[in-house]
């Protein structure tokens, strides 16, 4: 019975080591399973010895794979999730369209077309360019004049609206297509800006002259108004002066004519055109210490065109391709009604010939392309980002290249 106690008591130690030491394995291989239940299906298989050592019985244990159902749920949950954050990030874009005002575009391609007309022809053909003829040699200003079109005015004409077509962007954001060059969309608008003050400030100069032809007869003609100088005398009436030379203190020959008994040097000779500039219109001060007192009438003529800039633009771009209509065609007809008047004006012949035989010598003065350059770049709104909003209101198929030609 000792024995016998004693054999079992030790058959039952060496047993309860054993099922001791499986009990750890198998936590130990619980733990291993835990750490690699995302990759996939794992087998372990346990076998028990019983207290006899020559017993053959085993007890087989199979971990069932509770890894990949803790996968599926895993990706139902992020799959839930992607959901939820994409109808998030949906209602916030749909939010944020409905924040936005819908962007414009032009009602036919003649809206666009008149447009863009407009803006390259006004005053800077009306009045800048014929000076500068005059200036720079007269017909030898057109040929730096036309190289500088086809070379730069042409192509970036076309650049600017393509561009803007194609990102449906203002001049102001149209860089960010390169963030390094932001700042060039600031400058421009800032010059547009600028350009737009100062080009309305001669509008209201215009509407100024408007008003005071609607007259029999205008102001600048003759020198009979209260703010003529005695030294005023019409261009017209120059020729039938009683003038004659006489000689200078520093041995120089001075040309004298006698205007309302008075002897008067042809050099201080005024004309009434200049004096109604300077005299009724501007009231010019005799110096920068004297700053003079507000122009009403100028006042009221700014204001005006202000208030038909606003409703110009008021009710977006659809409103504005049909007020071109009339600002793009209107510089036509005013040009042509000048080319009549001018033809039939004392001296036409002259200035006709003065473009026909041209002065090619200027062409060596860099001076005649800078001028050049500069006149396509100003009637043209090159480098204004104006071109860039125009284009950005056509469609993105629209044929852009066939209307820049």
């Amino acid at each position: 019975m000792t024995e016998a106690t004693a054999a079992t008591g030790e058959c039952l130690d060496n047993t309860l080591d054993g099922l001791n030491e499986q009990q750890q394995e198998e936590q130990e291989r619980e733990q291993s399973v835990q750490g690699e239940e995302h990759h996939g299906t794992v087998g372990v298989r346990i076998e028990v010895t019983s207290a006899p050592p020559t017993a053959t019985d085993s007890v087989e244990l199979v971990a069932i794979d509770g890894g990949k159902q803790e996968d599926e749920k895993a990706d139902q949950t992020q799959q839930q999730t992607a959901v939820t954050m994409s109808q998030s990030t949906t209602k916030q874009v749909t939010k944020a369209d409905k924040d936005l005002p819908e962007r414009g575009s032009w009602g036919s391609k003649l809206d666009f077309i008149l447009s863009v007309v407009g803006l390259a022809i006004g005053l800077g053909n009306v009045w800048r360019f014929p000076y500068l003829c005059y200036k720079n040699g007269g017909g030898a200003f057109l040929i730096p004049y036309f190289v500088t079109l086809f070379l730069a005015g042409i192509p970036m004409f076309f650049m600017e609206l393509a561009l803007g077509q194609m990102l449906t962007i203002g001049g102001l954001g149209v860089f960010k297509i390169a963030p390094i060059f932001k700042g060039i969309g600031y400058a421009a608008a800032v010059m547009s800006c600028w350009m737009n003050v100062y080009y309305i400030v001669i509008l209201a100069w215009a509407i100024f002259y408007f008003f005071m032809s609607l007259r029999a007869d205008v102001p600048w003609r003759t020198c009979d108004n209260a703010w003529n100088s005695i030294n005023c005398v019409n261009p017209y009436d120059r020729k039938d002066l009683l003038c004659w030379e006489t000689l200078g203190v520093n041995g120089t020959i001075t040309k004298i004519c006698s205007l309302n008994s008075n002897n008067v040097s042809v050099t201080d000779l005024a004309d009434p055109v200049k004096e109604f500039w300077e005299r009724r219109t501007l009231m010019i001060s005799s110096g920068i210490d004297q700053v003079g007192s507000i122009r009403w009438e100028l006042a009221g003529t700014l204001l005006l065109v202000w208030i038909l800039c606003y409703f110009c633009i008021w009710k977006g771009v659809k409103w504005t391709g049909k007020v071109v209509y009339f600002t793009a065609l209107f510089p036509y007809f005013l040009l042509t009604i000048l080319l009549i008047r001018g033809i039939t004006l004392p001296g036409a012949f002259e200035g006709i010939k003065f473009y026909v035989s041209p002065n090619l010598s200027k062409l060596a003065e860099s001076e005649v392309w800078i001028d050049a350059v500069t006149q396509i770049f100003f009637s043209y709104g090159l480098g204004l980002g104006t071109l860039v909003a125009l284009g950005s209101y056509n469609k993105f198929n629209n044929n852009v290249y066939k209307y820049v030609l």
